[in-house]
């Protein structure tokens, strides 16, 4: 299965699709593909990790205050992430994520300024899917 596709929205907003044979994974998978959008995550070394607990009132506010609190420590703190060991109850985030200083060798992207609710959806087939735009 594939951890995440982007899609074709608009020219001022980066959209994927991100999948997960459980909640778990999909956030994961998530916050995966912002990074990617972000630096080449395949050049992040794990030598920061940081324990983030996260709620929200259902779902996509879960995934939208995930992702964005996310954004914010990169902001902040400089760290770009790429792994994330997550557990997710009663919509409340337990992470520990794992990533390092961005640094030129991380192949620099496209600088994501948020998370959006618009057209924000979280679902279940066969595998958990969630679409989410980000402001760029």
């Amino acid at each position: 299965m594939k951890k995440f596709e982007y899609i074709d929205i608009s020219t001022a907003d980066i959209a994927f699709v991100a999948y997960g044979k459980d909640l778990n994974e999909l956030f994961s998978n998530s916050a995966l593909a912002m990074y990617e959008v972000m630096v080449d995550t395949s050049k992040i070394e794990e030598k920061i990790e940081k324990e983030i607990i996260i709620e929200g009132n259902d779902l996509e506010s879960l995934m939208f205050n995930w992702l964005n609190e996310l954004l914010y420590i990169t902001d902040t703190e400089k760290i770009v992430f790429k792994s994330f060991d997550i557990k997710i109850e009663n919509f409340k985030i337990f992470a520990k994520c794992r990533g390092e200083i961005i640094s030129e060798k991380h192949n620099p992207r496209t600088v994501v300024k948020a998370a959006t609710y618009h057209l924000l959806k979280i679902w279940k087939n066969d595998v958990w899917k969630a679409q989410v735009i980000l402001d760029i």
